[in-house]
Formats: structure tokens, C-alpha cells, sequence
């Protein structure tokens, strides 16, 4: 459980310290990734944060072949596609980003319920960092 209060604190900070949380609702246990301020469950705005595991499983996936202006200048294209898939947390919550380590050029080889492991992706440093989840097989 991380001891800062719910609204001091943002999503993107934790992940900047390579720290991945979700939230918790007070009011009936409703857990969320990414986190959100009201749960949709009860509509309670008492949430608290959570960590996360970071361990999960392949639940659906797509190789990407033409990606955004980011993701070709990381040098994906057609001949280099990568995988943007969901994962199903084992805390029982989903989320989609990108994963990493699979052979994306033969997508028949990526199975559905395979393990996966959170990974942060860090861009550029100090003030201008930004951090983005992936997963790792």
C-alpha cells in the first residue's frame, strides 16, 4: 500500500519511479488500472492507491505495421512491426500497452495466456521525462 494521499499524486509520477499503481475504491473494493477518481461501481470518490504486482498474462493482442510519428522514429515500420496487447493482472484487472520481447514478425508464435512482466520505458530525463508501461514476455 503506498502511504501518499490519493489526490497528491499522480499516475505518471509513480510510473516516472518505476512504481505501478492502481486504485482502490474505500467504499467496495472496485479495483482500477489506471487509476480513476470516482469508482464506477458505486460512485464513490474514497479511493486509495494500490500497488500493483506487475505480473499478468496475454489476454488479447495486435502486431502493429504502421504505427504512429513515435513509433517510427523508434524505428518500427512494415518491415519492423511491434505489439500493443491487453493484460490481465493477476489482481484481476486489465490494461492495454505496448509488449516487448516477442517475435512480432511471426505473430502465429505469440499465445494468448502467456506470461508477462510490467516494464517501464523511460524517454529523455530530468524534468521533460516521461515514462510509459509496457510489458515484457
Amino acid at each position: 500500500m503506498e502511504n501518499r494521499a490519493f489526490s497528491d499524486v499522480s499516475y505518471k509520477q509513480f510510473l516516472n519511479e518505476d512504481k505501478l499503481m492502481g486504485c482502490k475504491c474505500k467504499g467496495c473494493g472496485a479495483l482500477y488500472l489506471p487509476p480513476r477518481p470516482i469508482c464506477i461501481e458505486c460512485y464513490s470518490s474514497d479511493m486509495e492507491w494500490v500497488e500493483m504486482k506487475g505480473k499478468g498474462k496475454l489476454a488479447a493482442f495486435t502486431a502493429i505495421y504502421v504505427g504512429p510519428p513515435s513509433m517510427v522514429a523508434e524505428g518500427f515500420n512494415r518491415k519492423n512491426p511491434y505489439c500493443v496487447g491487453v493484460v490481465e493482472f493477476e489482481e484481476g484487472v486489465k490494461i492495454d500497452a505496448r509488449i516487448e520481447g516477442l517475435d512480432t514478425k511471426n505473430p502465429e508464435t505469440i499465445k494468448v495466456g502467456m506470461p508477462l512482466t510490467a516494464k517501464f520505458l523511460h524517454r529523455t530525463e530530468g524534468e521533460n521525462m516521461k515514462t510509459f508501461l509496457a510489458f515484457e514476455a
